[in-house]
């Protein structure tokens, strides 16, 4: 009998483990911009997270031999996908800004369904199911849900940064059915690193023009905060994630991946002791919820 390809491999209890520890990551990714935001504004944060994440990814690759140099063809889809990088960074740092951490990991954790709608379109024999047509409308439910707290408030204080947010998960879907076209051809550590290199300068650069008169203060949650987004979020959990990718099967892995709003949520409580109102936690388990049903296997 023929072995099983390394990328076929069912995931065993550790790395079933692994995976849920990086949902739990990526869930506290909000927090730490709310916590680094009280440092510096959106787009510098941005900019200097991905300074840190640049060199964490780069430092990986450069151990593990890939090589990083671009080869024929490969700059224009990489500066397209720069743009969208650029953008979806600038929307979710931006909307978080302007509402709550729990807010905005459960608005951002909506991306995997636009992944999927973006994948019936764009990418051959990804197609809609019944189960992720379902997945998808319990969802958006659960943005409704989350939307109609700010819709009550006579301030309407959240709306804003929850729009933004909404539109950075919907960017992110994008960027990930764009990523998963372009990396059958370019390796994930090269993309990302270009990515980030072409991204960078015009974090700077729109800094410049519209954070003027920014109050810039050095903390020791800033720093940490920003050192979790650059070491942990984009160079741990990415080198992880993709580790794993290389040798199990993703179709076992990502459902687990349902509870990083649930983990947000439950972060911004513990860390920033931010409100939770019913409309929130029902919002987040609709999303969660969805979020299963469209990575639903059957075997």
């Amino acid at each position: 009998m023929a072995a099983t390809p390394a990328a076929a491999r069912n995931p065993d209890a550790r790395i079933f483990a692994l995976v849920v520890f990086l949902a739990l990551l990526w869930g506290g990714n909000s927090v730490a911009i709310k916590i680094g935001l009280e440092d510096m504004p959106p787009l510098a944060l941005a900019g200097v997270r991905f300074i840190i994440g640049l060199a964490a990814v780069t430092g990986w690759a450069w151990w593990q031999r890939v090589p990083i140099k671009l080869k024929p063809g490969e700059a224009a889809p990489l500066v397209s996908l720069s743009l969208l990088f650029l953008l979806q960074i600038i929307a979710l740092n931006v909307g978080t800004h302007y509402t709550t951490a729990s807010r905005s990991i459960v608005l951002n954790s909506t991306y995997p369904l636009f992944t999927t709608l973006f994948a019936h379109f764009l990418i051959a024999g990804d197609r809609l199911t019944v189960w992720k047509s379902l997945g998808i409308l319990l969802a958006f439910a659960g943005v409704a849900v989350t939307f109609a707290e700010s819709l009550n408030l006579e301030s309407g204080a959240y709306l804003l940064g929850d729009a933004v947010v909404l539109a950075s998960g919907a960017l992110l879907g994008l960027r990930v059915t764009a990523t998963q076209r372009m990396v059958q051809n370019i390796h994930p550590y090269r993309l990302l690193i270009w990515s980030m290199l072409f991204s960078l300068p015009f974090f700077f650069i729109l800094s410049a023009i519209f954070e003027r008169g920014w109050e810039y203060q050095v903390s020791v949650a800033g720093v940490l905060a920003i050192l979790y987004q650059g070491l942990v979020v984009a160079g741990f959990c990415f080198v992880a994630w993709t580790s794993v990718l290389r040798h199990y099967r993703a179709s076992r892995l990502v459902v687990l991946f349902f509870a990083t709003p649930l983990f947000g949520v439950v972060l911004s409580y513990l860390l920033l002791a931010e409100p939770l109102g019913w409309e929130l936690v029902a919002g987040a388990g609709l999303v969660a919820a969805g979020i299963y049903l469209v990575n639903r296997v059957k075997d």
